[in-house]
């Protein structure tokens, strides 16, 4: 099969669905004639013309209300902020309109957004440009949460993102970009609420979203070496959310640990370790375990960044401690 970057990957599902459904708009700032600040829209301006690609003024809150309008009117609009930190200029319009605005009209009206969003830890972009603040809309009723990890992931979620009528939040990590995995051409789609088991383990269970999918797959197979076999599962989407995969997991390892980039305090490692503890706490032989940042900014320097995120080696050594309990 052959072998595209994560942004490959992403710029053929906007590419496909566009060319299948003309109702599809991309917009946002930069993503015309630039092709996008990560390169994600490049070409599409010069294919399908300024009234389906073009750019928009430095302000969220218009982006993202605008594409409100667009879909409630009929088209299915795929905005793009060009950072996901940008949310917070744009909360309100996120949080109390896109998924709400269905369930406040009786439910008759579809909201089929699908809001593009470059996130995490990249190139000393600084802490208002570095941010995966994904965990926020935990707690927003009506949004969709999709994360994919692999070039597969990103072209297949993005579609089923485009085509679905309820609004979803699609965080693509910067990091990710360059990567290249195995994607089929033409269409597939991957069903949201469906968690992807990377690799398969007996010893423990490692949960890891983005980037920290490929840090604890390189741990585990650090720990293959030493005979310590670890399970690890990407949710790929936080809403809806696939209990069943991982708790499965855990009650055959009895063992978990959850990664990922956010802030520990109120990531959404807090939220998967409630649910464990509420429906499979008996079958722990040791303690949940969360690796998330620190309660920091993100730092401005490349080097100072690089000790924001877990490492391979925190996995290491918090695997080697769950089954030493």
């Amino acid at each position: 099969m052959r072998k595209i970057t994560f942004r490959q990957a992403i710029n053929e599902a906007l590419t496909e669905e566009m060319e299948k459904d003309p109702s599809t708009v991309v917009f946002g700032e930069d993503v015309g004639k630039f092709g996008g600040a990560l390169g994600g829209t490049k070409g599409l301006y010069e294919k399908f013309g300024p009234l389906r690609v073009f750019d928009t003024p430095i302000t969220e809150s218009t982006i993202v209300g605008s594409a409100l309008g667009m879909a409630i009117t009929g088209l299915r609009p795929i905005p793009e902020l060009q950072f996901a930190d940008f949310v917070g200029v744009a909360f309100d319009e996120i949080f109390n309109k896109l998924g709400k605005w269905k369930w406040m009209h009786g439910g008759d009206m579809k909201v089929p957004v699908t809001l593009r969003m470059p996130s995490g830890i990249a190139g000393g972009a600084g802490p208002e440009h570095s941010q995966s603040p994904q965990a926020m809309f935990i707690h927003a009723p009506g949004l969709y949460i999709a994360i994919p990890s692999t070039p597969y992931d990103a072209k297949g979620m993005l579609k089923e993102a485009i085509r679905n009528d309820n609004p979803v939040l699609f965080f693509e990590h910067k990091v990710l970009y360059d990567m290249k995995g195995e994607v089929p051409e033409g269409d597939y789609t991957i069903p949201f609420g469906k968690a992807d088991i990377k690799q398969e383990g007996s010893d423990v269970t490692v949960i890891a979203t983005a980037l920290q999918v490929h840090t604890a797959l390189n741990a585990a197979r650090t720990l293959t070496k030493e005979g310590i076999s670890v399970e690890v599962i990407d949710p790929r989407t936080l809403a809806p959310l696939d209990k069943d995969t991982f708790l499965g997991s855990v009650r055959k390892t009895g063992r978990v640990i959850i990664v990922h980039e956010e802030p520990k305090t109120g990531g959404t490692g807090a939220e998967l370790a409630a649910i464990i503890s509420e429906e499979a706490l008996f079958d722990l032989h040791a303690p949940i375990r969360r690796l998330g940042s620190p309660d920091v900014p993100i730092a401005q320097s490349m080097h100072l960044e690089q000790f924001y995120r877990p490492t391979e080696q925190q996995i290491i050594e918090a695997v080697h401690e769950l089954l030493e309990y």
